[in-house]
């Protein structure tokens, strides 16, 4: 969760989107264009109109050696796709953001983030994952799905989601409310598994034409695979599919066989060495301006707030918000607008939730004190065409112009269950803020001695240390360290 000034939350929607919308009548750059053809006029500007979106949206554009190399590896790989002839005609960002992603958008536009960046062993898998976000593209797979999706929509785009942050998939979303889909959002829809296919078929195919090795694909494929595996045990779920890819990459692990059939017997250059010198120091993990998930604790030392989750609930932390997942409901922490009125604060949030569809207000608002900070909240029971559902908004008063609220969905009747989580928010102080410092990438050469065992005791972490440095260095089944061969190991920032 990103630090939000004043001018920034005055321009944040309650439900954790930005309001840009297309127009439902408009036409879709791209739709008709015929696959693999260069990019026209209109697509670039489309991509141009969309790209300060995205870089507010997955927690801003990074600068710096880290930065241009991701750019230099993308531009040389993207220019094999024939969309266009010279490098600089696209435009690749690397990404802010502690969340497993890449994506690319009509105009010659794509992005990744740091983390699915520390996840890769070698530059051909970099160049890979970005040629198949170029492949996306260059298949017109963004423009077919928004068409697609725009002769679904009932009445233009007013049918689409409540607050994907709060409600994600949970089946107790149902239909509280409705909010207009987003432009960035019918940008990335998910892809069906036959365009996922087909852009890893181009990434090979453009992984070969530029020199690199075409296994990288797989290879990397595996690692995601294995990364959402790991994550889906350390937060004692039962599914591997969140996070992912993103939402819009479904199921890598089935993939992998698919590109290595693709690739063949092929050879080539990988890179390694070059890679890892490369991003070396890299953060890993959240970015204590965007605040930092210890355990199930969230602390944020900019905003100098801190809460925790109940037991069971994992966390997850994006630009505008940290969503509290499981079982028996869903919440998430953000801001909006205030003026020194927590009771219009918290009706403006259950309207914001409700949105045209349905008129949403709680059925009574209660003032509180918690850990010292003015607080509120109210609870309002819907019929979600399924079952009911109780919607809770709980706000405190960090200044007259400040407020932070949690936003939280349960089974009618269990509006409790985030009880603890609500009485746990409290300020830091500025020691408490000093303290919190990042994880970065830290590139070792192993040494005669040293095991899988000795060096993952060396991660920063507290558990799973040995999952974690076999998943982050792509060491699957027996696989052990080589000496002399380059690790990558996750420190404390000093």
């Amino acid at each position: 969760m990103s630090e939000l000034s004043a001018s920034r939350v005055k321009n944040l929607a309650l439900t954790g989107v930005v309001s840009l919308a297309l127009s439902a009548c408009a036409t879709i750059p791209g739709a008709n264009v015929a696959p693999g053809s260069p990019i026209t006029a209109a697509e670039a500007q489309q991509g141009a109109q969309y790209h300060p979106q995205f870089i507010a949206e997955f927690g801003g554009e990074m600068s710096g050696p880290q930065a241009s190399y991701v750019e230099d590896i993308g531009q040389g790989i993207a220019v094999q796709s024939g969309l266009a002839n010279s490098p600089t005609a696209f435009d690749v960002t690397l990404l802010n953001s502690s969340v497993n992603n890449a994506f690319a958008v009509p105009g010659g536009y794509v992005y990744v983030t740091r983390q699915l960046v520390t996840l890769m062993n070698n530059e051909a898998e970099l160049a890979g994952v970005l040629g198949h976000e170029v492949g996306h593209v260059a298949a017109r797979h963004s423009a077919r799905r928004q068409a697609t999706a725009q002769r679904n929509q009932l009445g233009g785009l007013g049918v689409a989601i409540l607050s994907s942050v709060l409600l994600g998939d949970n089946p107790l979303a149902g239909q509280i409310g409705q909010a207009a889909m987003q432009g960035s959002q019918l940008l990335t829809l998910s892809y069906s598994r036959s365009q996922e296919i087909e852009a890893d078929n181009l990434g090979v195919s453009y992984l070969q034409r530029a020199g690199y090795d075409p296994r990288a694909m797989a290879s990397l494929l595996q690692s995601l695979a294995a990364q959402n595996s790991l994550d889906a045990q350390l937060q004692g779920r039962d599914n591997a599919t969140i996070p992912a890819w993103a939402s819009t990459h479904p199921d890598p692990a089935s993939r992998v066989q698919n590109a290595l059939a693709q690739a063949g017997a092929g050879t080539g250059i990988t890179n390694r060495e070059t890679f890892l010198r490369r991003i070396d120091g890299l953060i890993y993990g959240d970015d204590p301006e965007q605040g930092m998930i210890e355990g199930r604790d969230f602390i944020h030392p900019e905003l100098r707030l801190r809460f925790t989750a109940p037991q069971g609930f994992y966390m997850v932390n994006g630009t505008q918000a940290v969503s509290i997942n499981g079982d028996a409901g869903r919440a998430q922490l953000t801001t909006g607008p205030y003026n020194n009125n927590l009771d219009a604060y918290i009706r403006s949030v259950f309207q914001a939730i409700g949105g045209d569809q349905q008129q949403l207000a709680p059925s009574s608002i209660q003032r509180t004190t918690v850990n010292g900070i003015p607080a509120a909240y109210g609870t309002a029971r819907v019929n979600n065409g399924q079952q009911q559902v109780d919607v809770t908004v709980f706000a405190y008063e960090f200044s007259n112009n400040q407020a932070f609220h949690f936003q939280a969905i349960t089974p009618a009747g269990q509006a409790g269950t985030f009880n603890s989580m609500y009485s746990s928010m409290r300020r830091i102080s500025t020691a408490e803020a000093a303290q919190v410092v990042p994880r970065r990438i830290d590139i070792i050469t192993a040494a005669r001695s040293d095991t899988v065992q000795t060096l993952a005791r060396r991660m920063a972490y507290s558990d799973a240390q040995e999952a974690r440095f076999r998943v982050l260095n792509g060491l699957f089944g027996d696989a052990q360290v080589v000496p002399g061969r380059q690790y990558k190991l996750v420190v404390r920032a000093n």
